[in-house]
């Protein structure tokens, strides 16, 4: 199971981008993921804030499977760590620090990427089993916080969520980022409700060359 939990994160840090999906029309949801993987993101996060969140969740892994890095994200409770995690879900993100949503993921022989905030969590969440740290909300603490947490403890995998944009992206792989979690900057609110999803297609590109210049 390790072995399995290490391999799919390779493939998130490999994707570099993962796109943190909240919407409230999860009829659109499908044509929303497809439009950001023709624009290079791989690695999407489904909310549990999407209604019907787990039947998407599952819809997404019969049509996609092994060609998205497919995970949940806002998870709460080891109950719906399992529940998502059954549904297709590959990993799981919480905004949280709680060591039994670690637990339950590693019994279902996938990643936990809990939320910490200070250097304490995320060691502590480390010591815990956790998989990545997501860095949330990253805005608030900004790059000088990577580079300063990783000096003393390097072996951190950290993932920022929250003030990363299209264009500083690779800023943040710079500092020392696995990988970035990107929401709204990437999935553009008005784009999806007039239906121009060839604008994410377009910000999708962006938001990977940024990553990519990072890692050149």
């Amino acid at each position: 199971m390790k072995e399995r939990r290490e391999s799919i994160v390779r493939a998130v840090s490999d994707a570099g981008a993962v796109a943190v999906i909240r919407m409230t029309d999860a009829e659109k949801l499908a044509r929303v993921v497809e439009a950001i993987r023709e624009g290079g993101v791989t690695a999407v996060e489904i909310t549990m804030t999407v209604p019907g969140a787990l039947d998407q969740i599952s819809l997404l892994h019969r049509e996609y499977g092994d060609a998205i890095q497919l995970g949940v994200g806002s998870v709460l409770s080891a109950e719906v760590t399992h529940q998502a995690v059954d549904a297709g879900a590959s990993y799981v993100v919480s905004p949280v620090f709680k060591p039994e949503i670690i637990a339950a993921a590693h019994e279902r022989g996938v990643p936990a990427m809990p939320g910490c905030f200070t250097p304490t969590e995320a060691q502590s969440a480390t010591e815990a089993g956790a998989d990545v740290i997501k860095v949330f909300p990253a805005d608030v603490v900004g790059m000088p916080f990577f580079k300063a947490i990783l000096a003393p403890m390097p072996h951190l995998k950290l993932m920022p969520t929250g003030g990363v944009s299209l264009t500083n992206a690779g800023d943040w792989i710079r500092a020392g980022a696995v990988a970035v979690g990107v929401g709204s900057a990437l999935l553009d609110g008005k784009a999806i409700a007039d239906g121009r999803y060839e604008q994410l297609t377009e910000n999708a590109r962006r938001l990977i060359d940024s990553v990519r210049s990072a890692r050149a």
